[in-house]
């Protein structure tokens, strides 16, 4: 299956020299949902932007739909709906005008009916007469996402839509994504909040200093990239690890209370049993046994801190 929007060695560099995307490859496929996982100035928003036609590329060519974002561009534009990290509305507009008029920005003849579903998705109905500028900070998110929505596009960028807002206005929006992507949309979203990634996306990719480091299915990237870990909680505190227990690469921590073994869940032999009876061998006396897996989290910042 071709991918809805196809990136292939996307450089920019801007004037001041700054190189804000390096050799990105990347497909993305129809009706999936991608967070894209960063730091501040990794390149998330430039990427977004390239894509949506709003910065030019330095190198490199991105497809939508089989159609260049340069040479058609009117075509891979309406196709696309973008809500950016910054509230950039029309102080005066009503939300129902707002609304009205980005959709006829596209061509799109009207439909009362589709916009009306929109707002009521979106908890903005009864503020349709209202001017943006009586509006709270988290309905004008929601106004932003209206706009994006209002010609009715295959694809939905979504810039770190979550930032500041409350909890309520997440997951309207989260029960919105799905919603979508049940209809066929196609979804890309940055976010800071990695844990809604986790919830959320199919696949997460972790881009740092301008390069994609990783792109991948959420459970695969924890099998490839994660850790797990089995706490020994002890009766007796030690101050070493016996030498007969050096086989198994074990950390000894919380003031020589606790075994720490990392192994890898998916292998076909985890050297728990073995190491269970060698710790009993040594004479130690177990208190208690956990074990844990690494998440989302935990793998973006070995990555980022990685490079």
């Amino acid at each position: 299956m071709n991918p809805i929007i196809s990136v292939s060695g996307l450089t920019k560099v801007y004037a001041n020299g700054h190189m804000a995307l390096r050799d990105i490859h990347l497909d993305i496929h129809s009706g999936e949902i991608l967070a894209l996982l960063g730091p501040n100035g990794a390149g998330k928003t430039t990427l977004i932007s390239i894509i949506c036609g709003i910065v030019n590329p330095t190198q490199g060519s991105v497809t939508v739909n089989g159609y260049d974002i340069v040479r058609d561009y009117r075509i891979t534009r309406s196709m696309i709906g973008l809500v950016p990290q910054e509230l950039t509305l029309g102080s005066f507009d009503t939300v129902w005008n707002t609304a009205c008029f980005s959709r006829g920005l596209f061509g799109k003849e009207p439909d009362r009916a589709y916009l009306q579903q929109v707002l009521e998705d979106l908890s903005l109905w009864d503020k349709r007469n209202s001017a943006i500028r009586t509006l709270s900070g988290g309905m004008k998110r929601r106004v932003l996402i209206a706009k994006a929505l209002s010609h009715q596009p295959s694809i939905l960028f979504l810039d770190e839509p979550t930032a500041g807002v409350d909890v309520e206005l997440r997951k309207d929006m989260w029960r919105l994504v799905k919603g979508l992507q049940e209809s066929g949309v196609t979804i890309i979203l940055t976010t800071h909040y990695i844990e809604e990634a986790e919830e959320i996306a199919d696949r997460v990719g972790v881009i740092n200093n301008s390069e994609l480091l990783v792109i991948d299915d959420k459970q695969a990237l924890k099998h490839k990239l994660g850790k797990r870990q089995m706490t020994i909680e002890l009766e007796q505190p030690i101050t070493s690890i016996p030498n007969s227990l050096s086989g198994w690469a074990l950390e000894l921590s919380a003031a020589g209370r606790q075994l720490v073994y990392t192994y890898d869940s998916y292998s076909e032999h985890t050297g728990i049993s073995g190491l269970l009876n060698a710790v009993n061998e040594a004479g130690l006396l177990l208190k208690d046994v956990s074990t844990s897996q690494s998440s989302l989290e935990d793998i973006f910042i070995s990555l980022v801190r990685a490079e």
